[in-house]
């Protein structure tokens, strides 16, 4: 009795999807971490100091200092945390027991921007070490553990540490803010993929000028990606980030710009003529130098704006996100407080119709864009990524250029654009349409996973295409649209639109045609709960219903579905779908345990998005998502494309061969 009384001590979570061996470590082992195969031992933050803590109380002990991993990247990302606590308490969230507290479990949450929506992940506090030491990314603090900790979970949610070693700060911006983040090419030589940068946004050169509305609030990074000239010691495959930039006027000279840049790898780098006891300083009011010196920290260092120019490749901004939560304009300052997003897909042979240089561009997915009242607009397309072998891939859309040293591991990144017109209504004249030049677009396709907009739109409606440049490449998109003034963003396939052409008119169109209207569920499947597994199973009723109504009958398909999940390639789960027609008028219909389904997307497979194309008579349907075993735990999202009644206005104008613009696009690659 007295025995059975005895409280054992609580075990700390270890997290069996992330384990604490090499497979959490290294993918397939071809980075330079896997030297350090076999060295790395796990450790819990109080096993390596006696006192920690999440956060310092020094803000400048808070920032992260780069281990072993070639990660600058991400730690560059990591610094808009800091600028913003309603950021940080986004990633992380409020209330979580850490070490010392009451409820204290080992294992901590955060929350990453993937794809539309925040997802959790859970990681056990066990970081890879080497000796009793942090063998990554770390805090100056020794006793802080934010940096190391967010490192594991965002490790986890790409798979393992290796796969994150080379990468893009923009991509890591969008990842921690769920906004938007834009780069910058620096380099001005002859050819195509340069060329790209040097007109790059179509709008202006970069200009640190041009941040001044958003000083202290973006997140600003440069990026070397060979080491020419004075640079070496700048480092190739390198990213750091600027902290501030101000103005000096040295005596005898006019104004300059200075910039101070922190390297992660924590030391002062720079050989400059603004270095540390440098001559430059000499020629500035001493008071002034003194302070300037003052400021900068451990792997901090002053340099001219011009030699930041000449000696850094790239130069990568995040979007500052306001307290409200909502995007700040990089050009404006504003806060762009409604937004609305929308998914979709290229499919080869129904909607993958290339750049305006096809004869297929038509047949791209097209989006109405409404606004209200005149307004500064955001648009973004940002198309979802797929892990490939680049020892075995180097076809279209295998130019991604790393920062870091680049691995046998890459994504596949398509060359996508995007083009804007403004119609008078929704159902236009597409030639005319298409021959007139943009009201706004990307200035070529480019190899990115996102690319942005900048707009100022007066009141109407605009037909937005996302597109490939390649005709017949597969992917799936979000379309993402944030604006000072009320709009409205919906799917506009199959919109009818006309052209007029000099032939013999075709018998009077129906009085009535149909449209496509998108819709994205997202859901999960949570263990014991909503994970019932396939039809092979007693418990496949559990899954998600996602609802559906058909009311257009016709002689073709009228229904496109997708189920998309949200997790690393590693972590693939077989997923699939089935629909079953329900009665119509319930609230939350449900399937009977051996109802058959009215169509299927079966076998189950290992993919990232699984897709089905079909014609389903009018009546109310659900859309069960599952995978094959049951108790999978992930999260989704359910695209559902139908056909619905639009009222159509007879023409005896007929659907004729729609004359292409053509123009000659360049590529920007990584």
């Amino acid at each position: 009795w007295m025995a059975g009384c005895i409280r054992r001590p609580r075990e700390l979570f270890a997290d069996p999807e992330f384990p604490a061996d090499d497979s959490s470590l290294f993918s397939d082992g071809t980075s330079p971490l896997v030297r350090f195969r076999g060295a790395v031992m796990w450790m819990r933050p109080q096993e390596i100091c006696q006192s920690p803590v999440l956060i310092p109380d020094d803000p400048e002990e808070s920032h992260a200092k780069q281990g072993l991993l070639g990660d600058c990247w991400f730690l560059c990302a990591c610094a808009i945390l800091l600028k913003n606590k309603h950021l940080m308490d986004k990633v992380f969230p409020l209330g979580q027991p850490l070490w010392g507290e009451h409820g204290y479990e080992g294992s901590f949450h955060f929350r990453f921007w993937q794809f539309g929506k925040w997802v959790d992940v859970q990681v056990d506090d066990r970081l890879p070490c080497i000796g009793t030491q942090l063998c990554f990314s770390r805090c100056y603090s020794p006793s802080a553990f934010w940096v190391a900790l967010l490192e594991k979970a965002y490790a986890k949610l790409n798979g393992s540490y290796e796969h994150l070693w080379a990468g893009q700060v923009a991509e890591a911006l969008v990842d921690l803010t769920g906004g938007l983040a834009e780069r910058w090419s620096l380099r001005k030589s002859g050819n195509e993929e340069e060329r790209h940068g040097e007109v790059e946004k179509g709008r202006r050169r970069f200009n640190i000028k041009h941040l001044q509305a958003v000083k202290g609030l973006c997140a600003v990074s440069g990026s070397v990606h060979s080491t020419p000239g004075g640079a070496s010691e700048l480092g190739q495959y390198h990213a750091m980030s600027l902290t501030e930039w101000v103005d000096v006027r040295p005596k005898e000279e006019e104004e300059v710009c200075l910039l101070r840049v922190r390297n992660p790898w924590g030391r002062r780098s720079w050989r400059g003529s603004w270095r540390e006891n440098g001559e430059r300083w000499k020629q500035l009011d001493p008071a002034c130098a003194l302070d300037l010196l003052g400021r900068t920290q451990e792997g901090e260092f002053w340099m001219e704006e011009t030699e930041f120019l000449e000696e850094f490749d790239e130069v990568t901004v995040g979007y500052p996100i306001s307290s409200q939560g909502y995007v700040q304009s990089i050009c404006t300052g504003r806060e762009l407080p409604h937004s609305h997003q929308v998914g979709g897909c290229w499919i080869k042979g129904h909607s993958s119709g290339g750049c305006r240089n096809s004869s297929s561009f038509t047949s791209n997915p097209k989006f109405w864009l409404q606004m209200s009242e005149p307004g500064e607009v955001l648009v973004s397309l940002l198309q979802h990524r797929s892990w490939r072998n680049t020892a075995h891939s180097q076809g279209p859309g295998s130019s991604y250029r790393p920062l870091g040293n680049s691995t046998e591991h890459d994504f596949q990144y398509q060359a996508i654009g995007l083009h804007i017109w403004k119609v008078k209504k929704e159902s236009s004249d597409l030639a005319r349409t298409l021959n007139r030049p943009p009201t706004v677009s990307t200035h070529c396709h480019a190899y990115e996973r996102e690319v942005v907009v900048q707009a100022q739109l007066s009141a109407g409606f605009y037909l937005v295409i996302p597109s490939t440049y390649f005709q017949g490449v597969e992917a799936s998109f979000l379309l993402r649209v944030f604006s000072s003034a009320p709009l409205t963003l919906r799917s506009a396939m199959s919109v009818p639109f006309y052209s007029a052409m000099k032939t013999p008119p075709p018998p009077a169109l129906a009085s009535q045609d149909g449209e496509w209207e998108t819709h994205c569920s997202q859901g999960s499947w949570v263990l014991g709960a909503s994970a019932g597994g396939s039809r092979n199973f007693a418990s496949h009723r559990m899954n998600p219903h996602v609802p559906l109504t058909v009311s257009l009958r016709c002689s073709e398909p009228n229904v496109k579905i997708s189920l998309c999940q949200h997790c690393p390639p590693k972590a693939f789960l077989p997923i699939g779908f089935h629909v079953y027609k329900v009665p119509e008028g319930l609230a939350e219909p449900q399937i009977t345990q051996d109802q058959e389904p009215q169509a299927s997307c079966v076998p189950h497979c290992y993919a990232q998005e699984v897709s089905l194309q079909c014609y389903l008579s009018p009546g109310a349907y659900v859309i069960v998502p599952s995978t094959y075993h049951p108790d999978c735990k992930a999260d989704f999202t359910v695209t559902v494309a139908r056909k619905v009644l639009r009222k159509v206005v007879k023409s005896q104008e007929t659907l004729g061969h729609i004359v292409q613009e053509v123009s000659v696009c360049t590529f920007t690659f990584g």
